[in-house]
């Protein structure tokens, strides 16, 4: 895509499907001869015109609302066209016809030979010209897509910061924080003859203490972003008849799966997405695992539980649900512990678990008991229903008080960020050596600021930019 970033590019920028209005968007180097050509009007720029587009043939397409942004002062950084129309798609892809018709025509001049080259542009492109001409940085370009596609008021809120340039200023801090100690040290090694200690006299120790706590605030709330981007994989386990379907019911707010006192009634995974707090939760009802009882198991809820195990490796949290009715029943438990350890060996020990007695409604317990740990609650009744949501939140992280002023991060963000706080870790112990090597100190700052540059795309391959960029819509 890189190659052909001096084409102008056409694209319908609204979602596919009737609407009421629909736009189409153009941007290019020079577009204002062509805006007049299309319009037989000259185009003032920033105001909105309301005009009859026609073609070659006289007739009407439809009355459009055009607005013509001259560069610099554009969202790609190029002159820019917008042309709003009425939401049809017959309609924007005659617009979009007329305008590639339009351009070829003056195409034949020579001063308009750059006209010739006008297509389709690519997913993203649009917003890859704001990139490339310095109207956003990387992460508020990755923003302008976590935008579109937030599922929750949270969500859309916390891309707006990042849009805004709320996490790039985050990183740009650290940046110059690193970039200071880095020309510190590199004046250390190029003047080892003068008789002062640099690093010494500007206090580098600490200004590397100060810099690990950036850091780790910078990353808590990098990863309080992410939950709200990523949402929580979810999956409730437990044996048959433990209440799983009921939970999931619970959890969702309204019936979704079959729930029977029949033993196996979930033969395949079950998904909804809820929201507790802003957080989107992935919850997934499977299967009743049998471990010790595989006689009574046929082909098919043979099959959910292969699919079950299936979730359970790839979840983020697993909610073990157990049935407080049958607390006393010896192979019962037995085979929930069996359950259990088939898990620890199969399952990251990364993944949460939380251990849940359900079935209070129709007996209680005073006390758990320390093989018994977790607590109590009533799918049926909702009673516990609070406490659990909490439970699960806290579980992976979300820390509600810190929710205010959150910005958006992916996954790539948080690795960039720990390979560099593991730098900046690296050269805090190289410092405090008796002897610090300050060679190795100066490429672990660099390595660290390579990272963190990586974040804003100051350092980035054009291979990532591809993938990135490739995710966006048509259009934006």
């Amino acid at each position: 895509m890189l190659a052909q970033l001096n084409d102008p590019i056409i694209a319908i920028a609204t979602a596919n499907g009737r609407a009421a209005i629909g736009v189409v968007r153009l941007s290019a180097k020079n577009l204002k001869e062509f805006a007049t050509q299309l319009f037989n009007k000259s185009l003032q720029p920033r105001q909105a015109h309301y005009l009859l587009l026609i073609d070659e043939n006289q007739n009407p397409i439809d009355h459009v609302l055009a607005l013509y942004f001259s560069a610099p002062n554009s969202y790609t950084g190029e002159d820019v066209l917008e042309i709003q129309a009425h939401g049809g798609p017959v309609v924007l892809q005659l617009i979009v016809a007329h305008c590639l018709s339009v351009a070829k025509n003056l195409s034949e001049r020579k001063d308009r030979q750059h006209l010739k080259n006008l297509r389709l542009a690519s997913p993203g492109e649009f917003t890859e010209r704001a990139f490339h001409h310095q109207k956003l940085d990387l992460a508020q370009a990755e923003a302008v897509a976590d935008l579109i596609d937030a599922s929750t008021e949270a969500a859309a809120r916390s891309a707006s910061q990042s849009l805004s340039g709320a996490f790039s200023k985050e990183i740009h801090v650290l940046l110059d924080g690193m970039i200071h100690l880095r020309m510190l040290v590199e004046a250390t090694l190029d003047f080892p003859e003068e008789d002062i200690d640099f690093l010494e006299k500007a206090d580098a120790k600490g200004q590397l203490e100060k810099l690990l706590q950036q850091f780790k605030r910078v990353l808590q709330k990098s990863q309080q972003g992410a939950l709200l981007r990523e949402g929580i994989r979810i999956v409730i386990a437990g044996q048959p008849n433990a209440g799983k379907s009921s939970l999931l019911n619970a959890l969702a707010g309204r019936e979704l799966a079959i729930v029977t006192p029949i033993a196996g009634t979930t033969r395949d995974v079950v998904t909804q997405t809820i929201q507790i707090e802003g957080v989107p939760l992935h919850i997934l009802d499977t299967a009743g695992l049998r471990e010790g009882d595989s006689q009574h198991v046929d082909v098919v809820e043979s099959i959910g539980i292969d699919r079950a195990w299936e979730q359970i490796a790839k979840a983020d949290a697993i909610l073990f649900l157990h049935d407080l009715t049958r607390r006393n029943n010896a192979q019962y438990l037995q085979e929930d512990q069996k359950i259990l350890q088939k898990m620890q060996t199969t399952v990251s020990p990364h993944i949460a678990m939380i251990h849940v007695w359900n079935k209070s409604d129709v007996t209680t317990y005073e006390k758990i008991e320390p093989q018994m740990k977790g607590f109590q609650m009533s799918a049926k009744t909702g009673v516990g229903l609070d406490a659990l949501r909490q439970q699960i939140l806290a579980t992976v992280g979300w820390q509600s008080s810190s929710s205010e002023g959150l910005f958006m991060a992916r996954q790539r963000h948080l690795q960039a960020l720990q390979e560099a706080q593991k730098h900046v870790s690296q050269a805090h112990d190289q410092l405090h050596h008796e002897l610090p090597a300050l060679d190795l100190l100066a490429e672990e700052l660099r390595l660290a600021q390579n990272c963190l540059s990586s974040i804003t795309g100051e350092f980035t391959s054009d291979d990532l930019l591809g993938v990135i960029f490739s995710r966006f819509c048509i259009g934006k």
